[in-house]
């Protein structure tokens, strides 16, 4: 599919590089979490919220020229299973301490793509996309933490920390490659 637009200014293609790169990531960790959580609960939380972060990618797809896309995709698909896998092994609440992780960084991530936004309105239907992208990110946060139970232990803040922070690092190098 070719993107929508080649015209993109350079700042959003890098952003929309770094989204592709998350989504990518986010679809390759709930495939983990399915190959290794045995939880009932989970596999069905993994599987609906897989099929959103696909079309996430999707979406992100037809907006991003293949040709701008990240040239580490092999690590950042890597880097999701990993994600998805160690807290798989680990149990359901590592699992959703992770994803409550990661959907607070996307949160953050789109939110601020989101403000950048308002001021090009001959974009708004990416505006758009991205606003409902988040929305659904925010879901999964939300649905995550209900269903972790108790508070995370030092172990899971600390995994969840490592997390955000491998997320801001992708992210950063997203932007450039």
């Amino acid at each position: 599919m070719e993107a929508r637009d080649a015209r993109l200014p350079g700042w959003l293609v890098a952003e929309l590089r770094s989204d592709h790169a998350g989504e990518t990531g986010a679809v390759w960790m709930y495939r983990a979490i399915l190959r290794f959580a045995r939880d009932e609960a989970l596999r069905q939380f993994a599987l609906r919220h897989g099929r959103t972060e696909q079309s996430h990618l999707d979406l992100i797809e037809a907006w991003l020229p293949a040709s701008a896309r990240s040239r580490l995709l092999p690590l950042w698909r890597l880097a999701g299973w990993m994600t998805g896998a160690l807290p798989a092994l680990v149990g359901p609440r590592a699992v959703y301490a992770t994803i409550e992780a990661v959907e607070s960084f996307v949160d953050r991530h789109y939110a601020a793509q989101i403000e950048r936004l308002v001021d090009h309105p001959a974009l708004g239907e990416l505006h758009a996309t991205l606003v409902a992208c988040r929305d659904d990110e925010l879901s999964h946060r939300d649905e995550a933490a209900a269903s972790r139970g108790e508070p995370p232990g030092l172990l899971q803040r600390g995994w969840a920390w490592t997390v955000n922070a491998g997320s801001q690092f992708a992210v950063a190098v997203c932007r450039h490659v």
